[in-house]
């Protein structure tokens, strides 16, 4: 059951956004009653808490991290990840945006705790992608790249490009953020 209930916050916030949804919402699309709710999130910010730590991490560490850790280089697997990413999009017709981005938006300034979970994935994602750089540097590639500003590079513009995907509903800001990415 609370697998259940964690599915179906998790597609609700990604489809409608934390605050637009109700716990009432949540037992209904789940099938579950309040007290079944309650039992394993007494509130609302203890499930939000649960789907940021739970699914989102795993989310980027599943779509980012585990990839360019497995990557030839550092640039290749962003490349890789930017190029999957665009064409399941693509696949899918539409664009719902990045869940850490989404929850982000909406709530690191609504709540301390809520910040510092969606910024400690953040982190871990800037980290990762920083390390697989370092790594590079270590078998001669990569020597005029500082690790940490490629890493908050791509980072953002993988955001920045999520966004805009998601407001054009066209997943050819990924590819052309790709393209310049490319070239720093």
């Amino acid at each position: 059951m609370r697998r259940k209930v964690l599915d179906v916050a998790e597609a609700a916030f990604q489809a409608r956004g934390y605050h637009a949804t109700s716990f009432g919402d949540l037992m209904t699309a789940a099938g579950v009653s309040g007290g079944a709710l309650h039992h394993h999130f007494p509130t609302k910010k203890a499930l939000a808490m649960a789907v940021i730590e739970e699914r989102v991490a795993a989310a980027v560490e599943a779509t980012w991290i585990a990839p360019v850790a497995a990557a030839v280089s550092a640039r290749e697997g962003v490349r890789a990840v930017f190029e999957a990413v665009a064409a399941e999009l693509e696949q899918q017709g539409f664009v719902r945006g990045c869940p850490l981005n989404n929850l982000a938006h909406e709530l690191s300034l609504a709540d301390p705790d809520f910040r510092a979970a969606l910024a400690g994935i953040f982190a871990a994602w800037r980290q990762a992608i920083a390390d697989k750089i370092a790594a590079d540097q270590q078998e001669g590639r990569e020597q005029g790249t500082d690790p940490q500003h490629f890493a908050a590079l791509a980072v953002a513009t993988y955001s920045g490009a999520m966004s805009m995907a998601k407001t054009a509903q066209d997943a050819g800001a990924l590819r052309d953020c790709l393209a310049a990415l490319g070239q720093a």
